[in-house]
């Protein structure tokens, strides 16, 4: 779904969560901040969005201070405001409220026009013996891809 630079991804996402369902949306920034995140200087890692009086944050997300930012540089992990349409919103609430499943940002990319867009998935945690079942299915395809590489090479 993301077109355009990918400028930071959530590895632990799909490695801790089972993904429902993905929307995309825009991110509110400061000018020093989209400077920062063009640098390559975002950092996803433990972030997580929630729905907040009727608008849709994203917490923990770690946007690096702009070197020539000085006094216009903020706080680096300050809540932000992402863009959503309001009946997206309200299904969003109804699925973590309701249904006990968790938002997760799974990448911040610029689209074609250089606009900071965010993927938000509704996931629902995975417990311990689901990460190892995952772990062990990636292991076995592996093996066999390896194999039927050694196979097409024999030929």
């Amino acid at each position: 779904m993301a077109q355009g630079k990918i400028l930071a991804t959530n590895k632990k996402a799909r490695h801790d969560f089972f993904i429902e369902e993905v929307y995309e949306a825009g991110i509110v920034l400061t000018g020093t901040e989209i400077k920062s995140m063009r640098m390559g200087r975002v950092n996803l890692k433990d972030s997580y969005a929630r729905v907040v009086n009727n608008e849709m944050m994203v917490f923990n997300m770690h946007i690096s201070p702009y070197e020539q930012g000085n006094r216009y540089n903020v706080d680096p992990v300050r809540p932000r405001k992402l863009l959503l349409h309001k009946q997206e919103i309200r299904k969003l609430l109804g699925a973590t409220t309701l249904k006990g499943l968790t938002l997760v940002p799974l990448n911040v990319y610029l689209n074609s026009r250089g606009m900071a867009k965010m993927e938000i998935a509704v996931a629902r945690g995975k417990k311990d013996y689901d990460k190892r079942d995952t772990i062990a299915k990636k292991d076995a395809d592996r093996r066999i891809a390896q194999q039927m590489k050694g196979a097409r090479h024999e030929d």
